[in-house]
């Protein structure tokens, strides 16, 4: 078990961020077979080939190289540093490593998998750092830019759910649901089923959550400099997103509101904007900003703003209609399935010593 020992002033200075290249590393561990991680057979089909070709064609094989079962090289995926992270900000941070840093850590890498002499020729060169970059960039590109809007609106919709329940009731509400081996106890964030015992206090710095949808049905803690303590998670809404199709069956509500409006009733689970709720669905913005009016107007959702956003949200009216409305197989989609996944160690991130320290 892994602790996380949480004081008051923990849950103020606790942040959230989104990070785009840890979700790329979460997809190529997934495609390299390196996790228990899973792809829905529709996007690994879509994804494999060209995963396949970029590996004979670019320097992807020495990504991999860096990358094992529950580990990956600390360069290749930097700490994100807040929820509007973008993948160009976190690439120049892969170009700034010093050769020396990244040095130890492919030295390290090599003592969990020895890298193939086609990966290990780029590995040894003076220019590695930028050669890693171009290829993670154009791994972004080609496998996950696409997909990145509905992605990242899940992310964000999780975030709003967290930190509004983290802000409002503090950690056992904000943790509650979020993964069924995390939990609040006695002052503490516990990971359990880990291989290690460890205690790690935050010190009054806070936590980093970082909702994942690549990392489902997985979780990690990250308790090793140089990323701050961390908590990845799955975002809610990835279990969805992979076990239920577009065109899954949502029971009676399709004939009595409409397939879209069934949708948006059924995605409304947390609050969204009109513009997340159009990335995650894939439907255009101005037909949800009228789907929306139209069940306010029915009262099955209200509104209020966050910021500049207006959040839509279902009514207890709306609750009750979705609920009856969802047939058991969709309402598992929306929980969390067991599962270890994460940047460093198989079962807890910060099982291992910084690379820098060995």
């Amino acid at each position: 078990m892994i602790r996380l020992l949480a004081g008051a002033e923990d849950v103020m200075r606790s942040r959230f961020a989104l990070s785009p290249l840890f979700e790329l590393v979460c997809l190529l561990k997934t495609l390299s077979g390196f996790e228990r991680t899973r792809l829905p057979a529709a996007w690994s089909g879509r994804l494999m080939p060209t995963f396949r070709r970029l590996r004979a064609e670019t320097d992807l094989d020495a990504v991999l190289a860096l990358l094992a079962p529950g580990y990956g090289a600390d360069f290749v995926s930097p700490p994100p540093t807040g929820v509007a992270q973008t993948v160009e900000a976190e690439l120049l941070a892969v170009r700034a490593t010093p050769l020396a840093q990244a040095r130890r850590e492919i030295a390290y890498s090599g003592t969990l998998r020895p890298a193939s002499e086609r990966a290990a020729k780029v590995l040894r060169r003076k220019d590695v750092v930028g050669r890693i970059a171009d290829a993670l960039e154009v791994a972004w590109r080609e496998l996950v830019a696409a997909d990145w809007p509905q992605l990242r609106a899940i992310c964000e919709r999780d975030v709003v759910h967290r930190a509004g329940l983290l802000g409002q009731r503090g950690w056992a509400a904000a943790l509650d649901g979020l993964h069924e081996r995390i939990r609040w106890r006695d002052g503490a964030i516990e990971m359990m089923r880990t291989s290690s015992l460890k205690t790690v206090s935050l010190e009054g710095a806070g936590l980093l959550l970082i909702p994942s949808v690549y990392i489902w049905p997985g979780v990690g803690v990250v308790s090793d400099d140089p990323w701050p303590r961390a908590l990845i998670y799955p975002a809610r809404g990835a279990a969805a997103l992979w076990e239920a199709s577009p065109d899954a069956e949502i029971g009676a509500l399709d004939d009595l509101l409409g397939r879209s409006r069934a949708h948006l009733l059924v995605a409304l689970e947390a609050p969204a904007s009109t513009t997340q709720l159009a990335r995650s669905l894939g439907f255009a913005t101005g037909a949800v900003g009228d789907h929306l009016t139209v069940l306010r107007r029915a009262g099955l959702l209200d509104r209020a703003r966050a910021g500049r956003s207006v959040l839509y949200r279902r009514t207890p009216l709306g609750d009750a209609l979705a609920r009856s409305g969802i047939p058991e197989s969709a309402s598992r989609g929306q929980t969390h399935g067991p599962g270890a996944s994460g940047k460093r160690t198989a079962e807890g991130l910060a099982e291992k010593p910084a690379p820098d320290r060995r």
